[in-house]
């Protein structure tokens, strides 16, 4: 079946064009906040810029960076363009390390995040005959409702499931003939091996593609959430402060990246210890400004995620920027006695040893003066039978692959089958207990 919500005008346009349109809505932009918000214009003029100094791309390096705690100090609405009787939804974070952060939209940002969703949905080759299965949690949460907008604008059959329930999630996969899967990718595991618990057969679905995102996940899991739900699993990133889930999305021709969709969002890849912008390939933290939200645009916003920009075409034709996928958090990553360690690392090396689960925990705790990192990892079913002896040697492996591959000694502890708390949304992979 044809993808048949396909934008190439747009996908396809030239740098050069592309490039006219991003300055165009820049400077409008610009202008725009900086009239409207009053946080935004106290920050350009205490770095001495003003709107009519936009005059390139280039010139967007002359504007202030915008932090989380910059929304978090003017919570919940301070940092909107409109008023109230103008927004028709806001969206905010969980809040667990400080006050939540609100996203606003009108009734047009809604119709661009359901463009742009419709548009990720169809890189990954969903048409309007599929049924999607959408596992992302709905509520205060982007992922959900920004998912189902982008499916029925697309003109696919939304099953609006949620997360939890695991076990009635695979019964409507099967009755329903669900075609394409949305959910975090530990979700997926879950629901994977709820099926093996079930004695349902992936292969007996009707699942073709997965769409996962909302947490890092390392290529050696993307191959198991392959093998094991039977399906072809690609990448999609976005973040709730940007818009929500939609930003970038990998394309079934590759997963050497994912799209931007730079007509909408002006990415760039910056030193997160200098702020200095980096070249095409090199690695940093992603920074976003929004070009075409009213509601609640954001400039030069730092993700604080870690990825790169590629600017070659792509085989699918598609000319807009790829992001390298996402391997870890500038806040996520541990120092170790001096060895920065990202989880999406250690998962890597446990994906690649034979007789393990993919659910892991790493626990963090300070003992006198040193940081101790132990990794808890379940065994599979066929592993945990196997005499004592085995599973030392396994333990071994585990704790070499780990010193050699990430430059860090830590502690391993084997688990039995199914004892770490499975996730619903967001695996919490790290534990950290030192006090500093």
């Amino acid at each position: 079946m044809s993808v048949i919500y396909w934008e190439e005008e747009i996908e396809t346009l030239p740098r050069q064009g592309l490039e006219s349109i991003q300055l165009k809505r820049l400077q409008h932009l610009v202008s725009r906040v900086y009239e409207t918000v009053k946080p935004y214009r106290k920050k350009m003029v205490d770095v001495g810029v003003l709107p009519k100094d936009i005059k390139t791309l280039n010139d967007l390096q002359k504007l202030p960076f915008t932090l989380k705690e910059d929304l978090r100090d003017n919570y919940p609405f301070g940092m909107f363009t409109l008023p109230l009787e103008d927004i028709v939804r806001v969206h905010a974070s969980s809040g667990t390390t400080g006050k939540s952060t609100v996203v606003g939209y009108t009734k047009k940002d809604i119709d661009t995040w359901a463009n742009l969703m419709a548009r990720a949905l169809a890189c990954a080759g969903a048409t309007r005959g599929d049924m999607v299965h959408n596992a992302y949690g709905y509520g205060l949460f982007t992922g959900g409702l920004g998912a189902h907008y982008g499916a029925e604008k697309l003109g696919a059959t939304v099953i609006p499931v949620s997360g939890g329930n695991t076990k009635r999630q695979i019964t409507i996969m099967r009755d329903f003939k669900s075609t394409v899967l949305l959910s975090t990718p530990s979700y997926a595991l879950n629901l994977a091996e709820t099926m093996e618990q079930m004695g349902i057969d992936p292969q007996t679905l009707s699942l073709r593609v997965g769409i996962f995102g909302a947490e890092p996940w390392s290529e050696n899991m993307r191959e198991e959430v392959e093998r094991k739900l039977n399906l072809k699993a690609v990448d999609i990133y976005g973040l709730s402060e940007v818009i929500g889930p939609g930003v970038s999305m990998e394309c079934l021709q590759t997963t050497k990246g994912m799209h931007i969709f730079e007509d909408h969002f002006l990415p760039e890849i910056i030193d997160p210890e200098t702020g200095k912008a980096l070249q095409p390939g090199e690695r940093g933290e992603l920074v976003f400004t929004t070009l075409t939200k009213e509601a609640f645009p954001v400039i030069r916003y730092r993700t604080k995620d870690i990825s790169s920009l590629y600017y070659d075409v792509c085989e699918c034709g598609r000319t807009l920027v790829r992001m390298e996928k996402v391997t870890g958090r500038t806040d996520d990553m541990l120092i170790i006695r001096g060895v920065n360690v990202f989880p999406s690392q250690v998962e890597h090396v446990l994906m690649g040893v034979e007789g393990v689960e993919p659910h892991y925990q790493i626990v963090v705790e300070r003992e006198g003066s040193m940081d101790v990192m132990s990794v808890e990892v379940e065994v599979s079913d066929s592993s945990f039978s196997d005499e004592i002896k085995y599973l030392e040697q396994l333990t071994k492996r585990i704790t070499r692959d780990i010193k050699d591959i990430l430059g860090v000694t830590c502690n391993v502890k084997l688990v039995n089958p199914r004892s770490i708390q499975r996730s619903e949304g967001k695996a919490q992979r790290v534990i950290d207990k030192r006090k500093f």
